[in-house]
């Protein structure tokens, strides 16, 4: 059923943000490059925990200008709300400016539909939806708003009642197709270790179907996202369950009037790793490429590779193995940079054991790895749950969940 209606900032939030909140995002907004630790690293902001958010768990979404948008995971001291904001390119600066306030945290990235507006989930809300949304954020009408504290309009599209239907969309950023429906997953709901959902456009409003429901061994808790191919056909990965337990990779196929879902890789947790929280992405040849944050042959997490193999099945391949301890390992979707290289972030391995962000460049059939960055868990940042996107230059870009000047998270960006 349609679930439509709209949504502002907790009560008085607003009104703070048009009082006290200017002259604190007036002294932040500008965001020069700061001191780096590394030639090619540079801050480009440092959340201070206030009406600008804290915590920014999730990674950053580019636009065809360049300018980056995000979320973050709370605010203001720690309260159980996040925002989405904008860092806009100023010559050689950034501009910051938060777009809207919301109830409940805020743990996915923030995407572009069709319309060119912004959507994204939300994994709860203390005022009410309890069991999270999908929600819509469009920018004002009014063009003349050019404050740093003009808030942008949001609408809840949809609200999980945590049955059938789904309940806590977690990590994972929403996809559409071809005619404008979006599909995205919930960590819960349906048997209760989650659902693959479609929501339909339809006239002004939206309607939410549940696709699949896993039930543990075809599948379990499904944190990230999932992938369309050129055939239509969806995959993603499950944190848990599958025939071990310990994860699995999943495809799901146009069926008349439904889907069916086909595991393609059980985790041992063996070398092969286990609980893959990030989802995954295709190479031009129709490859799948992932990673684990636990598991293999240090314990660190794994990244991996999946080809078809004819008849349906696919073969697992160990690409690296990281050496950092339970958890430590990637928690964010891999990228392709320009020269086929896979480049990904560690929660927290690294020099500094406050996470990194890595190169695997193909080499004579095999990887090379290359440690990119190390954070030094002080003002550069740590812990980056993120993925990291790249602009047209090959520049990349992230945020790191804590660490900062204020210890609430930094926006980075590195040149190669």
């Amino acid at each position: 059923m349609a679930n439509l209606h709209q949504f502002r900032m907790r009560p008085g939030l607003r009104v703070a943000a048009t009082t006290t909140a200017l002259a604190l995002l007036l002294a932040l907004a500008v965001a020069t490059p700061g001191t780096a630790h590394a030639q090619s690293f540079q801050l480009l902001y440092t959340f201070q925990g206030g009406l600008d958010g804290a915590q920014p768990y999730a990674g950053l979404t580019m636009d065809r200008a360049g300018n980056l948008y995000g979320t973050t995971h709370s605010g203001n001291q720690g309260t159980n709300w996040g925002n989405v904001y904008v860092l806009r390119r100023h010559n050689t600066s950034w501009i910051f400016s938060p777009l809207e306030i919301f109830d409940g945290t805020l743990l996915s990235r923030v995407v572009f539909g069709p319309d060119g507006t912004l959507y994204g989930t939300s994994p709860n809300n203390i005022a009410g939806l309890i069991y999270g949304y999908v929600y819509n954020l469009r920018p004002p009408v009014n063009t003349f708003c050019h404050s740093v504290i003009c808030s942008w309009n949001s609408t809840v599209l949809y609200a999980f009642s945590g049955g059938a239907d789904g309940a806590t969309p977690r990590y994972g950023d929403l996809i559409f197709d071809h005619a404008g429906n979006m599909y995205g997953t919930t960590a819960l709901g349906g048997n209760g270790v989650g659902v693959v959902y479609e929501m339909m456009h339809s006239g002004s409003g939206w309607t939410e179907q549940p696709i699949y429901d896993f039930s543990g061994p075809d599948g379990a808790d499904p944190y990230s996202g999932v992938i369309f191919d050129s055939a239509g056909n969806l995959y993603g990965t499950t944190t848990a369950g599958g025939a071990n337990g310990f994860g699995a990779v999943y495809e799901l196929s146009p069926s008349g009037s439904g889907w069916t879902e086909r595991v393609l890789y059980s985790f041992t947790g063996g070398n092969d790793g286990s609980l893959p929280t990030a989802g995954l992405i295709f190479d031009q040849a129709g490859n799948l490429y992932g990673s684990t944050n636990v598991g293999g042959a240090s314990g660190g997490g794994t990244v991996f590779e999946l080809t078809p193999s004819g008849g349906g099945n696919w073969t697992y391949h160990l690409i690296y193995g990281f050496s950092g301890v339970t958890n430590c390992g990637p928690w964010g979707a891999l990228a392709f940079d320009a020269n086929g290289g896979l480049v990904g972030t560690t929660l927290c391995d690294g020099a500094h054991g406050a996470g990194n962000v890595f190169r695997l460049t193909p080499s004579g059939g095999g990887w090379n790895y290359t440690s990119i960055y190390d954070f030094t868990g002080g003002n550069d940042g740590k812990y980056p749950y993120c993925n990291v996107v790249f602009d047209a230059a090959g520049d990349m870009f992230g945020t790191a969940f804590r660490g900062g000047t204020a210890g609430q998270g930094t926006v980075w960006e590195i040149t190669p």
